[in-house]
């Protein structure tokens, strides 16, 4: 009986090498994608595990890294988007820490942070991504901070902000994914060829980045190959070691997707969530200021922005369409979404209780034809005339891509 069991031991352990092996998933790989990318970096950072316990699993990390910790102002915490990490917020670092503190974290089930099993029920899920944080938080003992997050990191910023709303000093948007609700006739709106419908209806029950998995130790080649703009927006500081980028990008969803099945639960089709952000904003304390900072060539709607400034009519609410920015705003234009993030910082610096009365003037609203893919499409690169002139009507942003300016070392 014994020697039986231990045989179904042996196999189940072999299974399960077998199939890391097959998908190529490396936490040696995954760490030195991310040591290289972060050697850019002219700030002196450190890097590690902060133990929140049993928030889901049994015993918890989150892989954290810390830049300029001596500083005493606000510091900024950053929470990273789907399928990414802390080191696709290269670009922004050196800036954003120049005078204070920054914490970028991997948030439970991305990146170096444990991959815990989460629950299959959408506020279940939110509920322990959020509780995480706060963990975390404490653990870092960190009383108020800027709150920054991106897409699906936005998502969580903004419900962090809702059930833990003294630590956040001001909450910073970048695109945010699950604001608006999901159309009704989403389907009909974006005319969706039928054999696009039947494969999204037999894929629906998979995780968003099954395809990178299913290739196996090929996964890294289908990301270069279906996403090649995404190393052109750092080649500007990485140069020749832009490539680290598919590295560390196919290393953080080539594991165990824990964080990315959690997405999964919370998702209404991929660009919605079942539980929006917009239904429950009232529910926000009105003295959070709110910065929001939207991509104009971004798939994520930005009528959400106006919405939310309507809701917060008494609050303060910036929202600013950046021009020439896809869904990854921080990346895209680097120099003005660093800019707007310091701004937001040091008004919550000088002013205490920031109110309506210290909101900028709304923009106009772009409205952008959207496409049925739920990503940055391949065309953000190329030249669009008339985008580029109804982007101008509404903003004077400098449409030319910059790296941001860069600190030297300690």
């Amino acid at each position: 009986m014994a020697d039986n069991e231990q045989l179904v031991l042996a196999n189940s352990r072999s299974w399960i090498w077998s199939w890391f092996s097959w998908s190529g998933s490396s936490e040696t790989m995954l760490r030195a994608a991310e040591k290289k990318i972060l050697s850019s970096l002219k700030s002196v950072y450190r890097g590690w595990y902060v133990d929140v316990g049993s928030c889901v699993g049994t015993s918890d990390k989150i892989w954290t890294i810390s830049l300029n910790e001596d500083s005493q102002k606000t510091p900024i915490v950053m929470l990273h988007g789907l399928g990414a990490g802390v080191a696709l917020w290269c670009l922004n670092l050196d800036s954003l820490s120049a005078e204070r503190p920054v914490y970028a974290i991997d948030l439970l089930g991305f990146g170096r942070s444990s991959r815990p099993k989460f629950s299959s029920n959408a506020e279940e899920a939110e509920s322990q991504l959020v509780k995480s944080v706060e963990e975390w938080r404490r653990e870092m003992q960190l009383d108020k901070f800027v709150l920054l997050g991106h897409s699906m990191g936005g998502f969580l910023a903004a419900s962090y902000a809702i059930n833990y709303p003294d630590r956040v000093k001001h909450l910073v948007l970048a695109d945010p994914w699950g604001f608006p609700e999901k159309p009704s006739d989403a389907s009909a709106k974006y005319n969706l060829p039928f054999w696009v419908k039947a494969i999204a209806f037999v894929v629906q029950p998979l995780n968003p980045l099954w395809a990178v998995r299913l290739a196996g130790p090929f996964g890294q080649k289908v990301i270069e190959t279906f996403r090649p703009d995404i190393v052109k927006k750092y080649t500007c500081l990485l140069k020749e070691d832009s490539n680290y980028i598919f590295q560390y990008i196919h290393q953080c969803n080539s594991q165990v997707p824990s964080g990315e099945s959690a997405f999964h639960a919370m998702m209404h089709g991929f660009g919605w969530a079942k539980n929006p952000i917009i239904k429950r904003i009232d529910k926000m304390k009105e003295d959070i200021p709110i910065t929001i900072l939207y991509g104009s060539r971004s798939w994520v709607a930005n009528s959400a922005g106006d919405t939310i400034k309507k809701l917060r009519s008494n609050s303060y609410v910036n929202v600013q369409i950046i021009s020439g920015a896809g869904h990854h705003v921080y990346a895209d234009k680097t120099d003005i979404f660093n800019k707007y993030v310091l701004e937001a910082c040091s008004l919550s610096d000088k002013i205490d209780k920031l109110t309506s009365k210290h909101s900028p003037q709304t923009p106009k609203t772009i409205q952008i034809k959207k496409q049925w893919l739920p990503i940055d499409s391949k065309s953000e690169d190329e030249d669009d005339d008339n985008q580029r002139n109804n982007n101008k009507e509404s903003n004077n942003h400098d449409d030319q891509k910059t790296c941001p300016v860069l600190h030297k070392k300690s």
